[in-house]
């Protein structure tokens, strides 16, 4: 399917599944290269958040990378390489490693995390520009119901 125009009756007939994984994949991809632009990956910076007990840590405690790669199955991409982004991590100074093989954030990382943090609100503007509330709310609403319609009925 092209980027032509295309009238409101042709695009009610498009398959949103095709929809969606074009929206998924150019949203992961412009993401993914502006925080790259920034100097970090978001493998780091989910690595980051999930030991920061001011983010998703609930108690700041070290994880081991099965561990982390568990907590993260749910948006982890199948060529993100946890142990290689840990790795680049631990050379910054971010993350510790203890003897048991839990890593931990630093205090540098938990400064980097809210830097890299600061970024957010202005690839957020980026990917909404042109989008009012109204719309990307009832876009969410439609998809939650899409959802909803799909979902497997308990037997």
């Amino acid at each position: 399917m092209t980027n032509q125009q295309i009238s409101d009756t042709e695009l009610a007939a498009q398959p949103a599944a095709y929809w969606t994984g074009v929206a998924y994949e150019a949203l992961i991809a412009f993401t993914r290269a502006q925080q790259a632009a920034h100097g970090f990956t978001q493998p780091q910076f989910w690595l980051l958040r999930n030991l920061s007990e001011n983010d998703l840590s609930p108690n700041g405690e070290g994880k081991t990378l099965p561990e982390l790669q568990q907590a993260m199955s749910s948006y982890l991409r199948a060529e993100d390489e946890l142990p290689a982004e840990a790795g680049v991590l631990l050379e910054r100074g971010w993350l510790s490693r203890d003897t048991d093989d839990r890593l931990w954030i630093t205090d540098a990382g938990e400064a980097a995390r809210v830097d890299l943090k600061r970024h957010a609100p202005e690839i957020r503007a980026q990917i909404h520009e042109g989008i009012d509330d109204v719309d990307y709310v009832t876009t969410l609403k439609v998809l939650r119901q899409m959802i909803r319609n799909t979902a497997p009925v308990p037997a």
